[in-house]
């Protein structure tokens, strides 16, 4: 329990004092009767029994409305980010067809390159509460798939609905994808703007080249952080024959490394290569721990407020020596 006025406490120290003066200065109540035999009604009410539990009745009104004055409260104390890190994310998420290669596992379980990249995005971003953080989906064009935002419900919801056919084309505009995702972060004023871009391709669509965007990019102080995404050599590419039955192709994994590497190397960032589940899940702590910067923090405190109880209890209390005071208990003047 805390007050927010503990200061008037203070003066619950001077009730004893106070009552002690009042005793000393109040005399016995006195008539003149002819005979004593007139008080043999009221002789056994002394001044202990009735006076004494009116005068503390008194004292307890004052000693509530002086806890009620002080305003009593339960506090709970808890600390919040109350402002974002001042580190601007979008992600560029390649959902071209090759994209399909069913080359990761998770739990035993064989999982596309799309499943697998949208797993590890989504612990990501449970690490990175106080981020604004963005989406760019790209095949042959590039789309904003949800804007820069501190709303990660809203975010992970667009995430979910993200897959290989929410957008239309097999081809891998890259370029376009990194303009997009470096124009979204173009006006913000950030401590630091990042573009996370992941491709398991070569760029073969859209009219801006790779290189073109990376120095516009390198222009604006934008980092980029390049994921090659797919194991080496060959993929499975999953499949139905003429008869409808599921199977698997191999097809081989043409990822641009180059481009990739210099990509990042341009803008300060850093190529991956996610040949594996464990390796994805590794790149993006990695690129958690490195691109880390402090939040504002907040203390609050969340108060109950007591006022009313210790005001109705002093109340009551008063009514009750009143009643008392006036029929069982009332003194002879």
């Amino acid at each position: 329990m805390t007050f927010a006025h503990p200061y008037l406490l203070l003066l619950l120290l001077l009730l004893p004092l106070a009552a002690w003066l009042k005793g000393r200065r109040d005399r016995p109540p006195a008539f003149v009767y002819s005979s004593v035999q007139l008080l043999r009604g009221v002789q056994d009410i002394t001044k202990s029994q009735a006076g004494g539990f009116l005068a503390a009745l008194r004292w307890l009104v004052l000693m509530f409305l002086i806890i009620a004055l002080s305003q009593p409260r339960l506090t709970k104390f808890d600390t919040t980010k109350a402002t974002a890190s001042g580190v601007d994310i979008v992600v560029a998420f390649d959902l071209s067809g090759s994209m399909a290669a069913e080359d990761f596992e998770i739990k035993g379980e064989r999982v596309n390159r799309v499943k697998m990249a949208k797993s590890v995005l989504e612990k990501f971003i449970a690490k990175r509460p106080s981020d604004r953080i963005g989406l760019v989906a790209f095949g042959t064009q590039a789309y904003i798939a949800s804007p820069i935002t501190l709303d990660h419900d809203f975010l992970l919801k667009n995430l979910e609905r993200m897959d290989l056919n929410t957008i239309n084309g097999n081809q891998t505009a890259i370029g376009s994808a990194l303009s997009t995702g470096v124009n979204r972060l173009r006006e913000l004023k950030s401590k630091s703007k990042i573009v996370i871009l992941m491709t398991d391709g070569q760029n073969n669509a859209g009219k801006i080249a790779p290189l073109t965007a990376a120095e516009a990019a390198q222009a604006l102080g934008v980092k980029v952080y390049t994921i090659g995404v797919g194991t080496r050599g060959q993929a499975p590419m999953p499949g139905t024959d003429m008869f409808g039955r599921r199977g698997y192709q191999m097809v081989a994994v043409d990822i641009d490394e180059d481009t990739l590497t210099k990509i990042a190397d341009m803008t300060g960032g850093k190529y991956y290569r996610a040949d594996n589940a464990d390796n994805f899940a590794r790149i993006y702590s990695e690129i958690d721990k490195l691109e880390k910067t402090e939040a504002d923090v907040k203390k609050f405190a969340q108060h109950t407020e007591l006022f009313e109880l210790f005001a109705i209890a002093g109340l009551l209390v008063l009514a009750l020596e009143i009643v008392l005071g006036q029929t069982a208990l009332r003194r002879l003047p």
